[in-house]
């Protein structure tokens, strides 16, 4: 499948074949490729919880609206960020640059975040959104459904993952096999609102 036909196919799935299981081989891929999602100054900020225990299934579903999806689809995959990545040993984000190229990014990483707490998180933020997209396409490839998701309890999914203080939930992709398609597209706007030249 190509990208633009994945693009196209891709719709936000809420019922899915609980007994489906996807092979080791199959998260292997998909998490591989969720890896090569771009972050700025390449720190790599996401972390991803990849739910597999299912007392915890059930115990997060218990917090996120008791969505069914959370529990019945044959992943659950909790995008978190390290908001603290980018002063976590920088140098290993361009280890394999050549040397001229280390000597301006290394530093820069710290002179751009430090002390911006703000900046931090809207990074995280990008960062997430774009590898949670990584995600939802090569699943569509792999003849996957998804839905990515974001009600739930921050709180208490932080609390029920033991995450470290400098990490934050963003959101969650859920992957499996449809048991119902999605209903119609709700409508989309024209072109001419949502794409603007130059100026506003």
């Amino acid at each position: 499948m190509n990208v633009s036909q994945a693009i196209l196919e891709r719709r936000s799935v809420k019922t899915y074949d609980p007994q489906h299981k996807m092979t080791e081989e199959e998260v292997t891929r998909l998490m591989s490729l969720a890896m090569l999602s771009p972050t700025a100054f390449n720190i790599q900020n996401w972390r991803f919880v990849v739910v597999t225990d299912p007392v915890l299934r059930k115990d997060i579903r218990a917090v996120s609206w008791n969505q069914a999806q959370v529990e019945e689809a044959s992943l659950l995959i909790v995008l978190t960020a390290d908001l603290k990545a980018w002063a976590k040993q920088p140098e290993r984000y361009w280890q394999n640059a050549p040397q001229p190229v280390q000597d301006y990014l290394v530093p820069a990483i710290g002179q751009y975040y430090s002390g911006k707490e703000l900046v931090q998180r809207d990074e995280a933020m990008r960062s997430c959104g774009m590898a949670a997209m990584t995600i939802m396409l090569a699943a569509k490839e792999m003849d996957y459904d998804t839905c990515p998701m974001d009600g739930f309890d921050f709180d208490a999914v932080a609390k029920l993952l033991n995450l470290p203080d400098d990490h934050t939930p963003v959101m969650f992709v859920v992957v499996g096999k449809a048991l119902k398609e999605a209903q119609p597209r709700g409508g989309q706007l024209k072109m001419n609102e949502v794409v603007v030249y130059n100026k506003f």
